[in-house]
């Protein structure tokens, strides 16, 4: 069948998804369990009756980009990171439209998912939960990839960070990131377990600025301050940085800018934290 024109931009939340659900099964020899479908955005996943886990993605072709979209595969090579081991994959075309689907096949979580993406209630964590996030979080930083960030399926650019900071926030203070290290990109409440710690969904992780996962954790506690307060403290180091600063203006652009919801209650905490990170950009 000839493919469309364009893709159809689709919420995986209320699309369809029993025959994608089928093909995975009869093309990777398994049995996904209905009963244990989670459905995101731009995800869907179940377990398989070999006790692993199967992870469904859908992009549209020119949103997968030259590098392609094997976060998950390539984030197997990473080393003394807590994440669920990648045992294979599957990918194929769309029938209808120009898209790709692809199912990576992963060992089981040690826990389930702290939460959604923005907590509203702080979560039970222990402190040697904290030691694994930071152990993780800094040797990831310390590996090498040719990967570029694409949090939100966006190349991560210093273009980027400039455009994000700048129609929000006025001038004054240099934009220009220093160091760019492996980041997640993607690092949130939604991506992690507890009580053992987990990182998992690496579709976006590679190159971005310093501070960007610290500060994109922060931004999803923001709604509670003693949450937001301990990340902080836990990443002190990312967020005393220049560079911290720059991405804890980066993730507040997302918060203030033109689509900033009124009732959003991480506001005032990130119109607060921002003044103060203006003020000591302009001093440095």
């Amino acid at each position: 069948m000839a493919l469309s024109v364009s893709a159809r931009s689709v919420d995986l939340r209320s699309e369809p998804v029993d025959q994608v659900l089928d093909h995975v099964d009869r093309s990777l020899q398994t049995c996904l369990d209905r009963n244990t479908v989670v459905r995101k955005r731009r995800t869907v996943g179940a377990r398989t009756d070999r006790g692993t886990w199967v992870r469904i993605e859908r992009r549209t072709v020119d949103s997968i980009g030259v590098q392609g979209w094997n976060g998950t595969e390539c984030a197997a090579r990473l080393t003394d990171i807590a994440q669920p081991a990648w045992l294979g994959c599957m990918v194929w075309q769309d029938s209808d439209e120009p898209a790709m689907w692809r199912a990576d096949e992963t060992g089981l979580l040690p826990g389930p998912p702290i939460g959604t993406a923005v907590l509203s209630e702080a979560p039970v964590l222990l402190d040697k939960w904290w030691q694994a996030l930071n152990a993780s979080l800094d040797a990831l930083a310390g590996q090498e990839t040719r990967r570029i960030a694409t949090p939100d399926t966006v190349t991560i650019t210093q273009a980027l960070v400039t455009k994000s900071i700048r129609s929000v926030f006025p001038d004054g203070f240099d934009a220009t990131v220093e160091r760019w290290v492996p980041a997640h990109a993607d690092l949130n409440w939604a991506n992690m377990t507890a009580p053992t710690f987990s990182l998992f969904d690496w579709e976006d992780w590679g190159i971005a600025p310093l501070g960007l996962d610290s500060a994109s954790l922060w931004a999803s506690s923001l709604a509670v301050p003693a949450l937001a307060d301990r990340v902080r403290r836990e990443r002190r180091c990312d967020f005393e940085s220049r560079d911290g600063k720059l991405m804890t203006l980066f993730v507040c652009s997302k918060i203030l800018g033109r689509d900033a919801h009124p009732e959003d209650p991480r506001l005032n905490p990130a119109r607060r934290m921002v003044e103060q990170v203006i003020e000591e950009l302009q001093r440095s």
